[in-house]
């Protein structure tokens, strides 16, 4: 971001290990160092060279990243869009808000990854852009489990404890797959940041649907499921505040 503008400027390599950036440039090298220096990080130039001399590893390296990042993202996809039709089916026939909350975040989540996918490989500005849109969708997402939340806690319901129970557990191992995935990349730009809360909050969910299941095996009551619906909704709604703050 501090090089966006500067002319000539082609490509770029990070070596975070050793706290170098290669540019590759055309042109003077001052204006490219001199606005590395108004970061206030310690920059300093250790060396230049020639496009004759000058290794070409590092454009290669950046394409190699964003077919990385790409890969992993077409996998968080297909996870996510596979469970969000398992979990909305299981809702629905388990009689369980916890479930339907959590498969429209799962909804949600793989058209973030859908997002994530299209901003690969595109500015930084692209990349934030996609976040944002992921966020706000995340939003509406969750005012819609909280108003299923509510239709049920109005009208009733007798969530069926085993079945939400067996489908979060399956989520769950699905969500677990996802951050193992996306652990390497989390640091990247704000659409792959985006995609790691996302999965965050997809654990911390079905953990929260599991313990709703038990609770009404236990209890007899629907209430558990009730409140870890509204808990899920709140918790995606966080989600979508954090991404919604994201910068580049």
């Amino acid at each position: 971001m501090a090089l966006e503008g500067v002319p000539g400027v082609t490509g770029l390599a990070f070596d975070l290990g050793k706290r170098e950036l290669r540019v590759l440039h055309e042109g003077p090298v001052e204006p490219i160092a001199a606005r590395l220096g108004e970061l206030g990080l310690g920059a300093r130039l250790l060396a230049t060279a020639t496009a004759s001399t000058a290794p070409r590893e590092a454009v290669a390296t950046a394409g190699n990243d964003d077919a990385r990042e790409a890969g992993v993202l077409r996998w968080l996809l297909g996870i996510n869009a596979v469970m969000f039709v398992v979990e909305i089916g299981a809702g629905w026939l388990a009689q369980s808000t916890g479930l339907i909350a959590d498969s429209l975040d799962m909804f949600a989540d793989a058209a973030v990854y859908g997002l994530a996918l299209f901003a690969v490989g595109r500015h930084a500005a692209h990349k934030l852009r996609a976040a944002r849109l992921s966020g706000w969708l995340q939003l509406l997402l969750a005012l819609g489990a909280m108003a299923e939340v509510a239709r049920r806690l109005v009208f009733g319901s007798e969530p069926e404890p085993r079945l939400m129970t067996g489908v979060a557990l399956v989520a769950l191992a699905a969500n677990v797959t996802c951050l193992a995935l996306l652990a390497r990349h989390r640091e990247g730009g704000a659409h792959m940041k985006a995609s790691w809360i996302f999965s965050t909050n997809d654990v911390l969910a079905n953990l929260g649907v599991i313990a709703a299941g038990l609770l009404v095996a236990w209890t007899g009551s629907p209430y558990p499921d009730l409140v870890i619906g509204a808990a899920i909704a709140l918790l995606v709604l966080n989600g979508a505040r954090r991404i919604l703050k994201l910068r580049a």
